[in-house]
C-alpha cells in the first residue's frame, strides 16, 4: 500500500508557496492532502497529490527541488480514540513516528493520516498484522 509524498523545498519568502501551487495547478494536477513545515530560512510542503510525473514536472520547471518519500496513508475512526488506536500499534513494536498530518473527506467517516515512519516496512507490516485500513493512491483519488 505505498503512497508516494513530494516533498517540495520552499524559500520562506512571500509569493513562494502561492508560486508552487500554481504550477501544479496549471498542470492540472489536484492536491488531496499538504502540510508545510517552516524554519526561519525555509519550509517544506509535504503534498499528496493526484499526479506525482506532472506535479514533479511542473515544480522543476519553476526550479523548486522536489523530493519523492514513501508514506504510509492509514484509515483511523474520526473518534477521540482514533488517531491513538493507530500509535499504539506503532508504539507496541518500537516504530518511531517521524511525522504525520491528516484530513477529513465527507465521502468516508474516517480521518485519513499520513504517516512517516523510520523504518516503512516494519510500520507497514505492523498495521497489516492489526487489520488498519490501509490506503492506496487510488484510494486516496476516490475520496
Amino acid at each position: 500500500m505505498s503512497v508516494k509524498q513530494l516533498s517540495v523545498f520552499l524559500e520562506n519568502k512571500e509569493g513562494k508557496l502561492k508560486k508552487a501551487v500554481n504550477a501544479m495547478s496549471q498542470a492540472g494536477v489536484n492536491i488531496r492532502a499538504l502540510s508545510i513545515a517552516d524554519s526561519s530560512k525555509y519550509g517544506i510542503l509535504r503534498l499528496i497529490v493526484s499526479d506525482n510525473e506532472l506535479a514533479i514536472k511542473a515544480l522543476k520547471e519553476e526550479n523548486f527541488t522536489v523530493k519523492e518519500t514513501e508514506v504510509i496513508v492509514v484509515g483511523v475512526k474520526d473518534e477521540p480514540n482514533g488517531l491513538n488506536t493507530m500509535l499504539e500499534i506503532l508504539e507496541k513494536e518500537h516504530i518511531n513516528v517521524e511525522y504525520l498530518y491528516a484530513f477529513v473527506s465527507s465521502k468516508t467517516d474516517e480521518a485519513i493520516v499520513v504517516v512517516k515512519i523510520g523504518n516503512y516496512e516494519d510500520g507497514l507490516k505492523a498495521l497489516e498484522n492489526a487489520n488498519a485500513n490501509l490506503l492506496s493512491k487510488e484510494d486516496l483519488a476516490e475520496l
